[in-house]
């Protein structure tokens, strides 16, 4: 078969040819034309973006509304990547503010107390004042040292800046003898029993155990000291004065505290020690002519500092009943 059957006829392919060359200039003419047109409108002017607001592009939160603050500072902590830490920060603020009241806020008086402190916290301050042979002032000093007591917060002395500042703290399990006050005379050894009591922890800081309130607004608390260095172990007030014979175990029928049966039997036993011994206000019922603290013995028989008591109440109600 000749070649010249399988090519296509040259006028047809020519007329083709000039075809779509025409189709061509007729759709750059027409997209000129629109050019031109859209070159006479005006263009928009671009507004100006807030500094630290989003484009409704970069804004994948769509409930998240740049222009109103408040909603959207919300709906930040409340989303699920930012609950979990702010609940860790409520929940540790509100847990210093737990350890600041149970810890670090000074207890200005017995009335702060709470009930549920009893027998559940101790108290540390600094003796101010001692009133009786068992008894003394406590100005609370919460977290000690640490929480800058002694060193960069001072306690005061002034008397008139210590004026409903302060604790007043009953020793648990002790009954010491009764010095002259409310009419009534001293009872020997009472001004032994005080001038030790002084010297062993005025001006000096001790840890109260506190058990309930007695009937003066006291508050009856086992009281410890450390007299030595810091390596020194505290002692017990209260069992120091019964092993030198300055106090008795508490004989009252209803009220004795001492901090459990176990403290009780301690406390028992130092007392029967010390008057086995003759020590202090026991020297009286062993005729020993004078006692360690130098006070003279005035009679054979002890009258304990609960005898001493019950026998004044009696001598008041026989005076006032003649009346």
């Amino acid at each position: 078969m000749p070649w010249g059957l399988w090519t296509s006829p040259p006028s047809s392919s020519s007329s083709s040819s000039s075809g779509e060359r025409g189709g061509r200039d007729g759709a750059a003419a027409a997209a000129a034309a629109a050019a031109a047109a859209a070159a006479r409108e005006p263009q928009p002017q671009p507004q100006p973006q807030r500094s630290g607001s989003r484009t409704p592009s970069s804004n994948n939160n769509p409930s998240i509304n740049p222009d109103n603050a408040d909603r959207w500072t919300w709906q930040r902590y409340l989303a699920p990547g930012s609950l979990g830490p702010s609940l860790a920060v409520t929940a540790a603020a509100f847990g210093l503010l737990g350890f600041y009241r149970a810890y670090l806020r000074r207890i200005p008086g017995t009335n702060y107390i709470a009930p549920a402190a009893f027998r559940t916290r101790s108290l540390l301050g600094k003796v101010t004042s001692v009133g009786d042979g068992d008894n003394f002032h406590l100005f609370h000093t919460p977290g000690g040292r640490l929480a800058g007591w002694g060193w960069l917060r001072a306690v005061p002395r002034e008397r008139k800046l210590l004026k409903g500042r302060t604790i007043p703290v009953r020793i648990a399990g002790v009954d010491a003898p009764e010095c002259a006050h409310f009419g009534r005379p001293a009872q020997p050894f009472s001004d032994d029993a005080l001038a030790f009591l002084q010297s062993y922890i005025q001006g000096r800081r001790v840890r109260a155990y506190i058990y309930r309130r007695d009937q003066y607004d006291r508050v009856v608390a086992t009281v410890y000291v450390r007299c030595g260095p810091f390596f020194f172990p505290r002692r017990d007030v209260g069992l120091e004065m019964l092993r030198r014979g300055l106090a008795t175990t508490y004989e009252a029928k209803s009220g004795a505290e001492f901090g459990g049966d176990r403290m009780k039997k301690v406390y028992e036993a130092a007392e029967a020690a010390a008057k086995a011994k003759g020590r202090g206000m026991w020297s009286a019922e062993k005729g020993v002519s004078g006692s360690f603290f130098s006070r003279l013995a005035t009679t054979k028989t002890l009258e304990s500092p609960r005898a001493y008591k019950d026998r004044m109440k009696g001598l008041e109600k026989a005076a006032a009943a003649k009346k």
